[in-house]
């Protein structure tokens, strides 16, 4: 696989810490030190669903410092395509696994005077293992996380009996509590970098309203992890391969790319990091992008597709690969 080299680990225990969400902690099989990773970080876990593979990407929440496991939660996602379904349904503890070597798109800014984090439900991930890092350095920090109701919020309690009522700060939609971002972000000290995960919805929000209240852009960070849309069937010819690939309703070109048997590259398998972005050589119909790396002119060319998230609609399509 190009994601890099993959982890033989073995599930040590899994645990469920709310309503749909469970805990996975991982340690390698031979025993030795996991590789270092900093907060902010994520692993790609393959999945072999009965001779069918499955790469998702999830935060690390693990301890940094501690290198005796990964961990990381899993939300069982409604009209899942596969991946949280077979982490919730399949997986026990003793199985044998892989998971990819860490790879950082989020990370903190360490110039930052102080660290104001946004969480939206399980966007609390990689929060987790930030804030044990600024803990550890003495970094001024701050949460702001919300919750779709209180039996679906993971770690709250947690989080709030480790840093303080005064650092974590937790909303919940159901009782018509909400983050004020607004306030927040008007009275944070100059040099305050603002990182926010969740929704889709939240973070475009967020960043937004950062943008309105003249922050400047640098100091604004964000991760979402897109998963594939199903749509319709479609094949998909790779000039380099000299392969036609038939790419299904409910998986993703990478997907389907993968299981023909060509190595196609990838780190985050959510349309965010850049690493699978593929020339077109021919388009005869529609590219659906769903990426956020790509630029409104570079999607509007039609000569580049992040084919990890994107999709075809129409009558011939040709890549360099």
């Amino acid at each position: 696989m190009s994601g890099g080299t993959e982890i033989p680990v073995r599930v040590t225990k899994v645990t469920p810490v709310a309503e749909r969400i469970k805990r996975f902690r991982f340690e390698r099989l031979d025993g030795r030190p996991m590789p270092y990773f900093s907060g902010g970080a994520h692993v790609v876990v393959s999945m072999n669903d009965e001779g069918h593979m499955r790469r998702n990407a999830y935060s690390l929440m693990s301890p940094p410092q501690d290198c005796s496991a990964y961990e990381i939660s899993v939300l069982h996602v409604e009209n899942s395509r596969g991946g949280s379904t077979f982490m919730h349904e399949k997986v026990r503890e003793g199985d044998e696994m892989k998971v990819s070597y860490p790879v950082n798109l989020f990370q903190p800014d360490w110039r930052a005077r102080k660290h104001l984090m946004i969480a939206g439900g399980i966007g609390i991930t990689p929060f987790i293992a930030m804030m044990e890092q600024f803990s550890r350095e003495g970094a001024n920090f701050e949460l702001h996380y919300a919750v779709r109701s209180h039996d679906r919020g993971a770690y709250c309690r947690e989080l709030v009996d480790r840093y303080s009522s005064h650092r974590v700060k937790i909303y919940c939609d159901a009782e018509s509590d909400f983050i004020p971002v607004a306030r927040l972000l008007d009275s944070q000290p100059l040099g305050t970098h603002l990182y926010v995960c969740g929704p889709s919805g939240m973070i475009d929000g967020v960043l937004r309203a950062g943008l309105e209240a003249g922050w400047p852009e640098q100091n604004l960070h964000s991760e979402r992890f897109l998963s594939s849309q199903p749509g319709k069937p479609f094949n998909v010819e790779l000039l380099r391969s000299e392969k036609t690939v038939h790419v299904g309703h409910h998986e993703s070109m990478l997907e389907a790319i993968e299981a023909a048997g060509v190595d196609a590259p990838f780190l985050c398998r959510g349309g965010a990091c850049g690493q699978c972005e593929t020339a077109v050589a021919a388009c005869e119909g529609r590219l659906l992008h769903h990426d956020v790396y790509l630029s409104d002119e570079e999607k509007a060319s039609g000569r580049k597709v992040m084919i990890c998230v994107s999709r075809f609609e129409g009558n011939r399509l040709s890549l360099d690969l």
